[in-house]
């Protein structure tokens, strides 16, 4: 509408859906547009869950247009294809072109493949609804499956690897070896060591096979080739799940905007871009600096753009009325790991837990972290009812 304050919020992740929903909830002078392909908002840590039938779709993945109804959030589901930055105008893969006075780039990451051939074509990611559907229709065609050997790789072995691992191993319950390959000396570089020995064990304990110092050099529909100290081993397998990394891939930005070596958009610390007055960025597509001026090296995690959102919605609207920004600081929480079953452990602010309570935790955490009051409240009474049942 003429008049209104346009911002237009590419991504429908935590960090671009709780800026919207933050945004709308300020009065009718501001028009709020989300642009996001995806159908359903997933809240990727809870992943794990709902491929075990821990949590149901609804809970941790409701639908988009679920979240925004009777919000006032206008949802194009689309795909951002390019901005122009000094028409304040960008276009959709649909050919849409819309304006806007303030922009937030939260479209989040993408599979990294490294340039290893085959992994486009044969891997299967952990980031979507259709790679949760795509590993569900494998674990089942291996559990109907009685050939003698059907082994699994799960390639790198950060955090999502891990819990995949675990994960897996629950499900097919000796149907199939689970391999968790990774090129680096261990398991979750970067991580606490008390969830790291946590994760050894729980690898252990499922019969996980854990191949350190082994890079892969090629995918194909029924193996891979790895090189381990110099020499090509050949590892048949019936699915390979890439977890290696993430990349980014902002839309096309005219002119072009400054990136670190990553590709990430370099940013200033109240997140605007750098160079910029009109654009924010978050999550993994946008490059923080810390309190010394220096890049930082966030964790493509929840948490981070749990953080980042509030800051957000309060720049852009700062802006609008002229007033001061905010600098974003990262206060890093602790780390939660899912590994199997009613299991996880959990590091955070000196405190540890691990085992079957820890896992309740976990979950009742984060599904009172999901955006939207309404979804929140439902989402944690209904598991508060299932696991408070006598």
């Amino acid at each position: 509408m003429d008049g209104q304050f346009r911002v237009v919020v590419v991504g429908g992740g935590f960090a671009g859906l709780t800026t919207a929903l933050s945004l709308a909830h300020k009065g009718s002078s501001v028009s709020v547009v989300l642009v996001e392909p995806q159908e359903h908002f997933l809240f990727t840590p809870l992943l794990y869950e709902l491929l075990s039938g821990e949590l149901k779709a609804w809970q941790a993945a409701p639908k988009l247009e679920r979240l925004l109804a009777g919000h006032g959030v206008a949802w194009l589901q689309d795909r951002v294809t390019s901005i122009n930055r000094q028409t304040r105008c960008l276009t959709t893969g649909s050919g849409r072109e819309l304006s806007f006075d303030r922009l937030v780039l939260a479209c989040g990451g993408v599979l990294q493949s490294f340039g290893v051939a085959g992994v486009t074509d044969h891997a299967v990611g952990f980031r979507t609804m259709a790679d949760l559907g795509r590993l569900q229709n494998l674990v089942q065609r291996l559990q109907t499956q009685t050939h003698p050997l059907q082994r699994l790789a799960v390639v790198g072995a950060g955090a999502s690897g891990v819990e995949l691992a675990c994960k897996l191993a629950d499900l097919l319950a000796g149907q199939a070896l689970i391999e968790l390959i990774e090129q680096g000396d261990g398991i979750l570089a970067g991580s606490r060591e008390f969830n790291r020995q946590q994760a050894l064990a729980a690898l252990q304990k499922r019969g996980v096979l854990v191949r350190c110092q082994s890079r892969v050099q090629t995918v194909a529909a029924d193996h891979l080739t790895l090189l381990v100290q110099g020499q090509t081993e050949t590892l048949p397998c019936a699915g390979v799940l890439w977890t290696a990394g993430l990349a980014v891939a902002p839309p096309l930005l005219l002119p072009a905007a400054p990136t670190d070596p990553q590709g990430r958009l370099i940013c200033q610390a109240n997140l605007l871009l750098a160079e910029e007055e009109g654009i924010f960025a978050a999550g993994d597509v946008a490059a923080v600096p810390d309190k010394k001026g220096q890049q930082q090296s966030l964790p493509a995690t929840a948490q981070v753009a749990m953080q980042q959102a509030p800051v957000l919605a309060h720049n852009i609207l700062a802006s609008r009325d002229g007033e001061p920004l905010r600098d974003f600081q990262w206060n890093d929480l602790g780390e939660m790991l899912s590994l199997g079953r009613g299991q996880a452990a959990i590091t955070a602010k000196g405190f540890t837990m691990a085992g079957p309570a820890a896992a309740k935790l976990r979950e009742a955490a984060y599904l009172a972290r999901m955006p939207g009051a309404a979804h929140r409240l439902t989402a944690t009474v209904g598991w508060l009812g299932e696991h408070l049942k006598p």
